[in-house]
């Protein structure tokens, strides 16, 4: 196979990467199954269109070059106006060059573009004849498509009826979500099927299975629509004549599904500039989108615009796709490393051979636990799917089973904890050592102890190994009953470093719950959670007399996480006992106590009413970003957190059209850009402090106090 992106040195080498490439865009067209990931397909088509350049006279008829779908799919059914595909840019500077271009061409620079999502899926085209939805076809080789009208009444967002009974094409992207593709893949291996490699190679299948014994949904995004031979005339020149925005919100009010929905709603914008900035909005929401996109495409927006520009064989020469760096790319599993976490979980992680997505070397991604290994039917050897957006933990999707040669070997799974040699405890999907925490006791203390936990001033790492191997200390409460005397009998502990150990053990006694939860790990809970089950129970006691029922009234914890609390709690019961006798402080200031069972309160026929929160944030949240300065620059963000919910407000780590309020520091990116997109309100971090000011003098008062208390 030629390699991808390598300059083609002569007519030979020529050939054969033309030959790789329709074989690769046949795989991805007609069933997602090719061997070359897309930024490999697209570095290769590079290359070839490179050495036609220079060799014009030399170009094969069957190069991908210049052709839909690179030349490698057909169809059946015709198209009445071709289903042309997109040319591609990849840099500011190539989109400026465009832009240009279509000046020349349309004779005037172009006042208003389209810009949009360019989502990862398959072109569809939907054909409705009076409101109802009658053909779905593949976009083929652009002239003719391949029928999947099968597949009607099983793709979210293409009503089978429309609001109004009218003839006329949509067209658009099927594709599968993060969600639907997970639930495709337990669907199929269920079935005994191989498990897809990403999103697009399972709408592709999907799309075209008939005789399946099983459905998935997929999810249908409408970006264009156009008359078909059956539409009335007055509807026809309207939609020859309006500009591409209005054409889409029309889509929209006919009930299709549009990216206007998501965060990445298509906008207009006036200049390439605006253009250019609205790229990067979309580059940096890309992440948190809960499906794959490969690109912005950029429209001229006004169909006299896009009449003078008019198409080539392949593309419209109004419109062009700006690629995003690849997110998602292939390579091989070498190995698995089993590890053990502070809480005794044994989690295992990939050894890929190194690949480059996004600017970064990948070496390493997560597996999650034994059960998707096997789900997955992963094995050693595998050519695999990875995929890693933004700051987001590489993972992989799943293996390419098409590139299995037969010598790939099955993972073996640890019989004993990797870490120690006990017994694993496996009846859970997350598999963990039988000694728990104290398998790994160093890393939980080390978490205990930590400035969003209980913050012990010099207890850092390297004390706490000091510690344990000194057989000081055997858990969370023994810290809490050193004496000076064992403390100086440490190799490097002077009176000085002592006394200052001793007095931040002393402070940390008064935490407050929250922070003592958070300490503790209980599996399911972080720093948030903790605060929220803090401030609902406002003692240990009371927590821990709940059960799974109880603890579900706390907000984000439902049917599957609170038995895991409850049976954590009743583990840790011991150890919470032990510190609450060393005198660990086990109540949250400012808190009420829930009514017992079956009291009545004064809520609403007689039920248990909730306690409205108070405070300048009551009922809002409240996002922060960046970095924050005056009043607030010494917060932690977990300090952020905990002013937020003293405020009345409730710390959340997303924006969504759930968010009241965005705290935008410097430096801030896609969160606060996604803030402006929804009109969501934007705060500086002196505004804030400005709004919160009586409860952040409470927290200095409280950091005051832990300063005076020797640290």
């Amino acid at each position: 196979m030629t390699t991808p992106g390598a300059v083609i040195v002569d007519a030979v080498a020529y050939a054969l990467a033309v030959e790789d490439a329709v074989k690769a865009s046949a795989a991805y067209y007609e069933g997602g199954t090719s061997a070359l990931d897309d930024d490999a397909y697209d570095r290769l088509v590079r290359s070839i269109a490179a050495w036609e350049a220079e060799h014009p006279g030399q170009v094969l008829p069957e190069s991908p070059t210049g052709k839909v779908a690179g030349g490698a799919v057909e169809g059946d059914v015709p198209h009445t106006v071709a289903m042309l595909s997109l040319d591609n840019v990849f840099s500011p500077q190539e989109f400026t060059a465009w832009t240009a271009s279509l000046a020349r061409r349309v004779g005037h620079e172009v006042t208003r573009y389209s810009v949009e999502p360019k989502l990862d899926g398959l072109a569809i085209a939907a054909r409705y004849t009076q409101g109802r939805l009658t053909r779905l076809i593949t976009r083929g080789d652009g002239t003719a498509g391949e029928d999947v009208s099968h597949a009607i009444g099983t793709v979210e967002g293409l009503p089978e009826r429309l609001t109004e009974p009218v003839t006329l094409e949509v067209r658009g992207e099927v594709l599968m979500t993060t969600a639907q593709f997970e639930h495709a893949n337990e669907v199929r291996t269920a079935h005994g099927g191989q498990p897809f490699a990403n999103p697009r190679n399972a709408a592709a299948g999907t799309l075209r299975a008939k005789e399946r014994a099983y459905t998935v949904p997929m999810t249908f995004f409408g970006y264009g629509m156009l008359a078909l031979p059956d539409t009335g005339t007055a509807l026809a020149a309207t939609l020859a004549e309006s500009p591409h925005s209005d054409l889409m919100a029309r889509v929209a009010g006919l009930g299709v599904n549009t990216p206007a929905t998501t965060a990445v709603a298509g906008l207009t914008a006036d200049t390439a500039e605006d253009v250019l900035a609205r790229v990067q909005e979309i580059a940096a929401l890309r992440a948190e989108l809960p499906f794959g996109i490969d690109g912005i495409v950029v429209k001229a927006d006004l169909a006299a615009d896009q009449q003078a520009a008019g198409s080539g064989s392949r593309a419209p020469r109004w419109a062009i796709a700006y690629k995003l760096p690849a997110v998602e790319k292939i390579t091989r599993l070498l190995g698995v490393e089993w590890n053990v976490g502070r809480t005794g979980i044994i989690a295992p992680r990939a050894v890929l051979e190194p690949v480059e997505i996004d600017g970064s070397t990948i070496t390493y991604a997560t597996l999650h636990n034994p059960a998707d290994i096997t789900r997955r039917d992963l094995r050693l050897g595998d050519h695999v799917m990875v995929h890693r957006a933004g700051d987001v933990i590489p993972r992989i999707e799943a293996p390419v089973a098409h590139l299995r040669t037969g010598d790939e070997q099955p993972i073996v799974f640890p019989e004993t904890c990797p870490r120690c040699g006990a017994d694993i405890d496996t009846s859970e999907q997350r598999w963990r050592c039988a000694n728990g925490r104290n398998c790994h006791l160093v890393a939980s203390l080390s978490y205990a102890a930590g400035r969003d936990q209980l913050d012990i001033e010099g207890l850092g790492h390297t004390r706490v190994v000091q510690l344990v191997e000194a057989g000081l200390v055997a858990d969370l409460a023994d810290l809490f009953t050193l004496t000076r005397e064992q403390l100086l009998g440490l190799e490097r502990m002077g009176e000085t470093s002592t006394d200052n150990l001793l007095a931040a053990l002393a402070t940390a006694k008064g935490q407050p719950l929250s922070r003592v939860l958070c300490a503790l790990g209980v599996r399911g809970t972080g720093r948030s959670m903790s605060r929220r089950i803090a401030r609902h129970f406002a003692t240990m006691d009371h927590l821990r007399a709940a059960d799974a029922e109880a603890i579900q009234q706390v907000e984000g914890i439902g049917t599957e996480k609170a038995p895991s609390i409850v049976s954590e709690l009743a583990e840790l019961a011991p150890l919470i006992d032990k510190l609450a006798a060393v005198g660990v402080n086990m109540t949250e200031p400012g808190a009420t106590p829930p009514p017992a069972p079956g009291t009545e309160a004064d809520g609403p026929e007689g039920g248990t009413a909730a306690a409205s929160p108070a405070g300048p944030l009551a009922g809002m949240a409240v996002v922060v970003t960046g970095g924050m300065t005056g009043p607030l620059e010494k917060l932690s963000r977990n300090e952020m957190n905990e002013l937020i919910e003293r405020a009345g407000g409730r710390a959340s780590s997303s924006v969504s059209k759930k968010t009241s309020l965005v705290v935008a520091g410097e430096g801030a990116g896609s969160k606060r850009t996604k803030a402006e997109t929804l009109g969501i309100r934007l705060l500086t971090p002196d505004e804030f402090a400005t709004l919160v000011a009586d409860c952040l003098d409470t927290a200095e008062s409280t950091a005051q106090t832990v300063e005076a208390g020797g640290r």
